[in-house]
């Protein structure tokens, strides 16, 4: 069984997140990023900061939710977004973009409503006019935003 959270003091680390591997991807995949970003006019820091947190830079990742790929596009809104392959780099982060694109335009340009957004979906984000009472939302938001804040004071 392995967890992240200490619930026994035989507890060992056994592995980090992101590291080496988040480190290669991120290389693999910023020409792709930054065509998405100016696509879609966005910056490619708050995509790197969306794929980090979603992800960790898998491109095979699927959650147990059934959201696919490294920006993990659940099947409907992937569908949405004319991405047909949603395990093809390029096909999720055009779509995830696009997506976020709207979210964004949506939510007056605020980056922690359209992160919320793109995590418990726009209505309930709309319906509370801020981050929703969600825990797990709460949470992602701010993943999201502090891997923004390192991505933008690296310049990467």
């Amino acid at each position: 069984h392995f967890t992240n959270v200490r619930s026994d003091p035989r507890y060992r680390l056994y592995m980090r997140e992101g590291g080496l591997k988040a480190r290669q991807y991120i290389i693999n995949y910023d020409a792709i990023i930054h065509k998405a970003a100016e696509q879609f006019d966005l910056e490619a820091h708050l995509i790197k900061a969306i794929i980090m947190t979603e992800s960790a830079f898998d491109p095979d990742a699927i959650s147990k939710s059934g959201a696919q790929g490294l920006m993990q596009l659940m099947p409907t809104t992937a569908d949405d977004m004319r991405v047909h392959d949603p395990f093809d780099p390029e096909e999720n982060i055009l779509g995830g973009t696009r997506y976020l694109s709207l979210l964004l335009k949506k939510f007056k340009h605020d980056k922690r409503l359209a992160v919320a957004a793109y995590n418990a979906g726009p209505k309930i984000v709309a319906k509370h006019n801020s981050v929703p009472p969600i825990p797990q939302t709460k949470r992602f938001v701010e993943k999201v935003m502090k891997y923004y804040a390192e991505f933008r004071k690296k310049g990467n």
